[in-house]
């Protein structure tokens, strides 16, 4: 697997070797060893699938609040995404900065996305589904996050607010400004 750093310290783009013959591929898509050995010593403890019918879902920006933080390893298991990950930790040098990837089925790209990042998504294509593994479980008591197109962030989503199609939930959550939380660096 090739592990690329990116601008963010800790977020890593993850693309696994794909061994394809005339009857298609095989990949490992996680090792335990490897992982451990690049990005650190983290244990997933559920897995999660989510599927978006239309193009131009977008889901996010979701995390949860310590001491049940998630990290997440994502991928796209069917159609493609723009994948995001906002650094909210506090003190951060790239505190409100974001990495985005696309990751899609043909590309078999996953995306590391460390405790203290919100993380959400918008599907490129229709029938897209999300595949991650997270490092603690759901917890709705600390299930937090934050406006997707907050214009202090900036992401340049591939939809605008107009034919986005997001939840009533992901709608009103706050901006950056106006976080309460802690995550140190």
């Amino acid at each position: 697997m090739l592990y690329e750093r990116t601008a963010i310290q800790g977020v890593i783009i993850i693309t696994p070797k794909k061994f394809g013959d005339s009857r298609g591929y095989f990949m490992e898509t996680y090792r335990a060893d490897e992982f451990e050995a690049e990005v650190g010593a983290f244990s997933f403890v559920q897995d999660n699938c989510s599927y978006s019918a239309k193009a131009g879902t977008v889901r996010g920006l979701h995390f949860q609040l310590n001491p049940r933080a998630q990290g997440k390893l994502v991928c796209c298991i069917a159609g493609s995404l723009l994948d995001v990950a906002v650094d909210i930790r506090s003190g951060s040098p790239t505190y409100g900065q974001f990495v985005a990837a696309e990751l899609s089925a043909l590309n078999a790209r996953q995306l590391w996305v460390p405790p203290g990042f919100a993380h959400g998504f918008c599907t490129l294509e229709p029938d897209t589904v999300i595949s991650y593994k997270v490092t603690d479980y759901y917890s709705p008591e600390y299930d937090r996050g934050l406006l997707w197109n907050d214009p202090d962030v900036a992401i340049n989503w591939p939809v605008t607010a107009d034919v986005a199609i997001l939840s009533d939930k992901d709608l009103r959550l706050p901006r950056l400004t106006d976080l309460r939380v802690s995550f140190a660096p």
